[in-house]
């Protein structure tokens, strides 16, 4: 019983210091979570956080997967809802996108992609996350070309999953960077367009 006790504390103060992490990138950007900053906000030690992650690395990692978590719940009742697939296309699509500049999701996925060259850990996490997203948005269109409302020939599902999940990252991309011209609407219309362009209905 102790032992289970000992567990369970140890996942909440895991927990509680990924919430602070992705609350603190929100608040003030990644550049300012240091692990010293963190400990600060939450009242500990440097070293009593690399106890539970062992470097900054693992910790980006594991908050993203923390933060992605709660999104594959939203991604299984979407793909379950009765809609047209048209429609689940585009809330899929939505779901992706950044809330806006300064979303700390994205702001953790913009880190992962410049370290992750060098970094075993880091490629695996990505990996294990970007293969989610694939996964449901083949199962999404498969579903919609065998209903008739997607004309995608099936040998091409797969691929153009993957190209726009390529499109929703560039144009991701530039809304985190604040680009001339973009924003929240910009990334949905333009997002959107992409996903009737390479996915049409019948």
């Amino acid at each position: 019983m102790a032992e289970a006790a000992r567990r369970r504390d140890g996942r909440i103060a895991r927990e509680r210091m990924l919430e602070e992490a992705m609350t603190a990138i929100a608040e003030s950007g990644l550049a300012s979570l240091t692990m010293s900053a963190l400990a600060r906000r939450l009242g500990t030690s440097g070293g009593h956080i690399l106890y539970y992650f062992g470097s900054k690395d693992l910790l980006l990692a594991e908050a993203l997967r923390w933060s992605e978590s709660r999104l594959t719940d939203e991604r299984a009742a979407l793909l379950t809802r009765r809609v047209t697939a048209p429609r689940k296309l585009e809330l899929f699509c939505e779901l992706y996108l950044p809330d806006g500049p300064r979303d700390p999701r994205w702001m953790l996925w913009l880190e992962l992609w410049a370290r992750t060259a060098g970094n075993a850990d880091l490629r695996a996490a990505q990996d294990e996350l970007d293969h989610a997203w694939q996964r449901d948005l083949t199962a999404l269109l498969a579903k919609g070309v065998a209903q008739g409302r997607f004309a995608v020939p099936e040998d091409e599902v797969l691929a153009r999953a993957v190209e726009l999940l390529a499109l929703l990252d560039g144009v991701s991309t530039r809304l985190l960077l604040a680009a001339p011209g973009t924003g929240t609407a910009w990334a949905r219309t333009t997002a959107l367009s992409a996903a009737r362009r390479l996915v049409p209905h019948t």
